[in-house]
């Protein structure tokens, strides 16, 4: 059974700007397919006689499978910031699979697919064109979802329990925003920093330590965001509560990121 999700959504950025422009539907898989999908994901919008509008996302350490009428592909991790201008009206329908689950679909290092969007010819030796009129056929969400699931049930790979593992390794880091080193993972999990180097380039995409400093600006804009006209943290406190050692670093990291400073950012939002 398709059941909603609730929450924030992490990594858009100018949510509240963005609000404006799209609507976003989130929806949690079926049983059977929740060790391999986070989540679907629906942006639709109607911005005809408007100007266009650019989302900009901090891409999570996942593979996606978009769905769009003429534009259906796999989205392999974005390292950079994922930038999409949005335009006249249209839909996507997304797929979000768990940090490592792509991978048994594909059997071949996800890292080949990082900063890159191939059709599921490419990917999968698949022809596009039935899933887009079947999934995109359909107004309702929950209908859209239910042909999808319908399509990954016929190519569902067995469970590989080194997917678990991944995942976990990951969550570990989401759940500690003073965990900024490599080391603390490999002590924790019994690997040797090589191995897991190996381990995330073969099922995530990424190496850890990117995976580890996203997850901190994910943290860090988000904070930014919750401020609401409040007063702004003192960078200095921000950047170590993150596990920055100074605040320099810090800026530089986001700045590299986002495109703006923290202090930019933040100015911006209030803007919006």
């Amino acid at each position: 059974m398709i059941h909603s999700e609730n929450g924030q959504p992490r990594g858009i950025l100018n949510l509240k700007a963005g609000e404006r422009k799209f609507d976003l539907t989130r929806l949690l898989p079926s049983e059977d397919l929740a060790f391999f999908v986070s989540h679907y994901w629906i942006v639709t919008w109607d911005l005809r006689g408007q100007e266009p509008y650019v989302a900009e996302v901090l891409s999570h350490p996942t593979v996606h499978l978009a769905i769009e009428q003429g534009r259906t592909e796999i989205h392999g991790v974005v390292k950079k910031k994922f930038t999409r201008k949005i335009e006249g009206r249209g839909r996507t329908f997304g797929v979000k699979f768990h940090p490592g689950a792509f991978y048994p679909f594909v059997n071949f290092p996800v890292s080949r697919l990082a900063d890159k969007r191939v059709s599921l010819e490419s990917a999968l030796g698949l022809d596009t064109r039935a899933l887009e009129t079947a999934v995109l056929g359909h107004e309702d969400d929950r209908a859209c979802a239910a042909e999808v699931e319908r399509f990954l049930r016929t190519r569902l790979p067995s469970r590989d329990d080194t997917v678990a593992r991944v995942r976990s390794i990951v969550e570990r880091i989401i759940a500690d925003p003073e965990l900024i080193k490599v080391d603390a993972l490999v002590d924790e999990f019994g690997l040797s920093k090589r191995a897991l180097q190996r381990l995330f380039s073969q099922y995530v995409g990424v190496g850890p330590k990117w995976v580890i400093q996203r997850f901190r600006l994910h943290e860090a804009a988000e904070r930014l965001a919750k401020l609401d006209g409040g007063e702004p943290p003192r960078l200095a406190d921000l950047a170590a509560s993150l596990g920055y050692f100074d605040q320099a670093h810090f800026i530089k990291d986001f700045k590299a990121l986002v495109g703006l400073s923290p202090a930019d950012y933040l100015r911006r939002l209030r803007g919006a």
